[in-house]
């Protein structure tokens, strides 16, 4: 096991209101594998004691005046054993620019001490595991962090069976429950691997080994039949890529 797997965890807390600073050291001080080694009240002072204290965690609030959450963290990545990074905010609309900056864990405030705890573990098991990092990482996304009542839920890309555009969000359908997500089907589409994800129609994304067949209605009209039962029209523009899942 490493250092940083078996000793306390050296804790950077970064938030520019006194009473959430506050609040987050009794919650540390719960906790049996923190050490709390400074606080920072806005970015700027964060990124130059992180530099100096060389933490292996941030709790690190996002919205913050000038040097914001994000881009104090955008600034440590590049950082020679940059820290974890443990977003904790009162808003859950930056969850896809929170984890686009490899963020560990998204807490929505207030935070509650069982919540803590599960996004410490998430820490430990990432410096668990065997860095295997090259210049050859993929470019889609692994995971999403979507809102599920008072809390961030993660979702793996491998879980979704399809998406459905709902105005502003898109519903990731995901066994036999569904998640909000705050994002353009466009963007998503971007950001999901074309070689498991194809696009069906402006509203759907889906998992091509979730598609059972193709079927023909008449008037040009072709129709995906899903492994669930669901049935979906295909879009006279994503016709031709459709097609080809049957060598047509």
């Amino acid at each position: 096991m490493t250092e940083t797997e078996t000793k306390p965890l050296k804790t950077l807390l970064v938030d520019d209101e006194p009473l959430a600073i506050e609040r987050l050291q009794l919650l540390c001080a719960r906790q049996a594998d923190i050490d709390l080694v400074g606080t920072a009240s806005d970015g700027e002072a964060a990124i130059r004691l992180t530099e100096q204290l060389k933490p292996d965690l941030l709790l690190l609030d996002i919205s913050m005046p000038g040097t914001d959450g994000l881009q104090v963290a955008k600034a440590l990545s590049g950082m020679k054993n940059a820290p974890a990074i443990i977003f904790v905010t009162a808003f859950d609309r930056f969850a896809v620019e929170a984890f686009d900056v490899a963020a560990i864990d998204y807490v929505l405030k207030p935070v509650e001490t069982d919540r803590l705890t599960l996004a410490l573990s998430r820490v430990r098991e990432r410096f668990a595991q065997p860095s295997e990092k090259t210049d050859e990482e993929s470019p889609w996304a692994e995971e999403f962090w979507v809102p599920y009542k008072s809390e961030l839920r993660r979702i793996a890309a491998s879980e979704i069976n399809r998406v459905e555009a709902e105005r502003d969000y898109m519903r990731l359908h995901v066994g036999n429950g569904s998640y909000l997500l705050h994002q353009t089907i466009s963007g998503l589409e971007e950001r999901l691997n074309p070689d498991e994800f194809i696009r069906l129609h402006r509203s759907h994304l889906v998992r091509r080994d979730w598609i059972a067949g193709l079927r023909h209605d008449g008037g040009g009209v072709w129709i995906a039949c899903l492994k669930c039962g669901i049935e979906i029209r295909i879009g006279r523009t994503h016709l031709a890529e459709a097609k080809k899942l049957a060598g047509r």
